[in-house]
């Protein structure tokens, strides 16, 4: 990315970006020049922490505490970022939760927490970013490799990517030409504290590679769908071939 001297530095909002995938964005984000809206919501002190190190690398970054399982949260926060002296170019959807529970067995409140988070809030989000991109703009959503796979043992997440994979194409089709949306749908990347070593090592091994992935692969994958000025509606997948079994 380039810009004019003289012309403010662009804003890349990046919401759950104080820790795992959603750091490795911020990050990348910053080392392209982009000034980085650092959405967090309990991650406190890693957010700060994150913050301190882009600006101590010469970069700029902006804190944006909200919930975003509560629309007015999500508006304040865009509230918060036209108070901010860089325009909004750049959206990543990251933020998400992966509860377990069988569709039979999930409570109303949990259906509701995981679809508010993981669906609701991105295209919140990129209501509220589209009014303020203007031509050029991009939203890029992280879904995830298995949004179109019967994963009984998470069903509210399964169904919320699967949600969110369609929100991506209607987005895109809808904000055409002025805005591109994309979506980036990780594999094994980083494995939950609630899966044993042995289960996550097992379905490492089934992968066609034969390896986990890395969150910086992911960020990658995120910032050549922001480059590519003719990509829009589609879903890159960063998964060691998982989409192949």
């Amino acid at each position: 990315m380039s810009t004019d001297p003289g012309t403010p530095t662009p804003l890349a909002l990046v919401t759950g970006a104080a820790v795992r995938i959603g750091r490795a964005l911020a990050e990348a984000l910053s080392r392209r020049g982009y000034a980085i809206g650092l959405h967090y919501n309990r991650s406190a002190a890693q957010a700060e922490a994150l913050a301190e190190e882009i600006c101590a690398g010469g970069g700029e970054a902006v804190l944006l505490q909200a919930d975003l399982r509560d629309p007015d949260q999500i508006a304040q926060m865009f509230a918060r970022v036209d108070g901010q002296p860089h325009p909004l170019k750049v959206l990543v959807n990251s933020a998400s939760v992966m509860p377990a529970g069988r569709l039979l067995e999930t409570g109303v409140d949990l259906w509701d927490s995981t679809l508010n988070l993981n669906l609701r809030a991105p295209w919140l989000c990129a209501r509220e970013a589209a009014v303020r991109m203007g031509e050029g703009g991009v939203i890029i959503n992280i879904t995830d490799t298995g949004w179109n796979k019967t994963w009984s043992s998470m069903g509210a997440y399964t169904i919320s990517k699967a949600g969110l994979e369609a929100l991506t194409r209607l987005l895109a089709r809808e904000l055409a030409p002025g805005i591109r949306v994309n979506a980036v749908a990780p594999g094994l990347i980083l494995k939950a504290e609630d899966v044993p070593d042995e289960t996550w090592e097992k379905l490492v091994d089934r992968l066609p590679l034969k390896t986990q992935g890395k969150p910086e692969f992911v960020a990658e994958a995120v910032l050549f769908l922001i480059d590519h000025p003719y990509i829009t509606g589609h879903t890159l997948v960063v998964d060691g071939g998982y989409q192949l079994k």
